[in-house]
């Protein structure tokens, strides 16, 4: 589930964010996925329905939107349902279209590795969207990137307290955004396991961050050869 859904006080800016990450993820990708990307992006601005997460649209009405025959429609639809973007919400039935729900966190979780070509405020925004803070989270769920978030961490003797001193003089921006949450939970067999306030953070870490992790933690504590993100 989203922290903050991209509605209210600064809701232009989360939609124009969310489209940027589709359009990104799709400049980066064949043809086919380009094409695909910019149908659902048609739909999302046309007919979606941001507080509601609905999207109701006959597919005689998107054939004409996508100036397209309605097989095409049919099958597009279909391609974006089994990539769990899309989501049949109430299905259509006589004298009423079929409702869709736009299933952004996996959007936002497929395009998370383009992210960082928009630069690092795109990235906080973003984050700031998908991953709830662990600690100090205001009433609008949304993660309060203040300037606590950049005080340079405290090394309190302890292998992760180092190395995180070290992450925030290499980049202090990514070290907010990213790496302040995480949380040592021990070592074992030279392994350094740390833990992660959501799956989605622990994926996106593992998946872009973890190789940095790693070179600094052997830094700091020699015998360490791995590391481990959980939640």
């Amino acid at each position: 589930m989203l922290a903050s859904k991209p509605v209210g006080r600064e809701a232009a800016t989360k939609k124009y964010d969310i489209l940027s990450a589709l359009m990104t993820y799709a400049l980066a990708r064949e043809k086919r996925t380009q094409k695909l990307v910019l149908r659902l992006m048609s739909l999302i601005t046309t007919r979606y329905n941001w507080q509601r997460d609905e999207l109701s649209m006959g597919q005689k009405e998107i054939a004409k939107l996508w100036s397209v025959d309605e097989r095409t429609v049919k099958r597009e639809l279909a391609k974006l349902k089994s990539k769990g973007w899309l989501e049949v919400k109430r299905a259509g039935a006589r004298g009423r279209v079929t409702l869709y729900s736009i299933k952004l966190e996996k959007v936002l979780y497929e395009t998370q590795a383009d992210w960082q070509k928009m630069g690092p405020d795109f990235v906080l925004r973003l984050t700031e969207i998908t991953a709830p803070a662990a600690q100090n989270v205001h009433e609008t769920n949304i993660v309060p990137f203040s300037a606590a978030n950049h005080k340079r961490p405290e090394e309190d003797g302890s292998v992760w307290a180092s190395a995180s001193a070290f992450l925030f003089d290499q980049d202090t921006t990514v070290f907010a955004a990213w790496l302040r949450q995480l949380e040592e939970a021990g070592q074992e067999g030279g392994c350094l396991t740390l833990i992660a306030p959501t799956k989605f953070h622990a994926t996106y870490v593992e998946t872009h961050l973890a190789d940095s992790i790693l070179r600094t933690a052997m830094q700091v504590d020699p015998s360490i050869r791995s590391i481990r993100i959980s939640t």
